[in-house]
């Protein structure tokens, strides 16, 4: 598997997000539905005893129509999908506008008293909230001065007609007050409009970032491949290292190379038993010299670590090691000590070798930045350090707070 490729498999992929644009309406339409219903208890007197200046035919179907498809909306806002809900909401509307078209057919008279209005008066508001359910905005406010203007010349006419100037300003008032509360409503969609798109463009960008991350992470994974393994291996043998420490080494880095072919179990898990199996090997394919002791284990047998985990502290107890039989001299002895718990995996790499002050190390040396530091570095509670000196031996300390 090559970087490139690795990168392209890192895309980053956009979460689902809610609609919050979804869920206001539902809100509107469940209104909707109670305001209608509410009206219709208010108005029922009035439809009552204005039903006698009406043409049989039309009360009766029109109450229907108006009042039962105004409650739909509500009803069927509880469902997971909206268009049954914005269907039946436009179907209210056109309702509400049909029965005032077709008024001036089934009128008789005689007139209304002067300061009464025609019931379908009372609540164009309500069937434009239904119309800003069922459409775009700009929709529903063309649909609200149609109807205001409406019921307002139907209201005039059933008076017995009112001056030009008085039903200007009963159309411009009816407007002004319908707009408080479907304006209200506009602003709250587009609100949730703004907020699903500051959503969706904030899980793209930590998206991104974590794809950002996850491509950082596997290049320092790949730097540390190549130094841990390909470089220490020609340096070894390049230096004249004898085939015993060559060998392992080779044949080690080919082993490694052959796993990226091979996608990560993401969600393995060891058992602490596994785990220190895991760590005794790690030790003994880095050097099958060095002494490897358990001092404590806290830990059931069944305790489950994350792999990921346990593969980071073995491959950074490897490069110390390595660093050790390359550095610390012929004779010098190496030590791996381990204490796992059920919350802390402490592990120690030491040798009585020649030493070295870590300040004089240089910034392209790999090996302790990137391998064993960095690579600590990078695990969730993961932690490394190196105390040494010139002539006083080597001590490099991996800590792991697993949970």
């Amino acid at each position: 598997m090559s970087i490139g490729r690795s990168r392209r498999l890192l895309s980053p992929v956009v979460p689902h997000v809610g609609n919050n644009v979804d869920r206001i309406l539902r809100m509107v339409a469940l209104l909707v539905s109670i305001g209608y219903i509410a009206y219709l208890v208010l108005l029922m007197p009035s439809i009552t005893s204005e039903s006698a200046r009406m043409d049989p035919w039309w009360t009766p179907p029109t109450v229907i129509a108006v009042f039962g498809l105004g409650v739909l909306p509500g009803v069927l806002s509880f469902s997971s999908d909206t268009r049954p809900m914005r269907v039946s909401a436009a179907a209210a509307a056109l309702a509400f506008l049909l029965a005032a078209a077709v008024w001036p057919f089934a009128w008789n008279g005689p007139d209304l008293p002067a300061g009464d209005a025609f019931w379908l008066a009372a609540f164009p508001g309500v069937a434009s909230l239904a119309a800003i359910v069922a459409w775009p905005i700009w929709a529903a406010f063309v649909y609200m001065v149609v109807g205001c203007t409406s019921v307002m010349v139907i209201t005039a006419v059933a008076r017995g007609g009112i001056s030009t100037g008085m039903l200007l300003t009963d159309v411009a008032f009816a407007i002004m007050f319908c707009t408080l509360f479907v304006g209200g409503a506009a602003m709250a969609i587009r609100t949730g409009r703004l907020l699903d798109s500051t959503t969706a463009m904030t899980h793209q960008a930590a998206a991104s970032a974590a794809a950002q991350h996850a491509q950082t992470v596997e290049s320092e994974r790949f730097d540390a491949l190549v130094h841990d393994g390909v470089l220490a291996s020609l340096l070894a043998a390049s230096r004249g290292q004898p085939l015993s420490v060559v060998g392992p080494l080779a044949r080690a880095t080919l082993a490694e190379l052959d796993e990226l072919k091979t996608p990560p179990m993401l969600h393995q898990l060891f058992s602490t038993d596994e785990a220190i199996t895991y760590l005794r090997s790690a030790s003994a394919d880095a050097d099958d010299q060095a002494a490897f002791d358990v001092q404590h284990s806290n830990a059931v047998g069944d305790e489950k670590l994350p792999a990921d985990g346990v593969r980071a502290v073995g491959s950074a107890l490897s490069e110390a090691l390595r660093n050790s039989r390359l550095h610390a001299g012929s004779d010098a002895w190496r030590k791996v000590t381990v204490d796992l718990s059920d919350a802390l995996l402490r592990v120690d790499v030491t040798d009585n070798g020649a030493g070295f002050d870590p300040r004089t190390v240089a910034p392209h040396r790999l090996g302790i930045a990137v391998s064993i530091v960095g690579r600590m570095g990078s695990l969730t509670g993961g932690f490394a350090s190196v105390h040494s000196g010139p002539g006083s031996g080597t001590r490099v300390h991996l800590e792991w707070q697993i949970r």
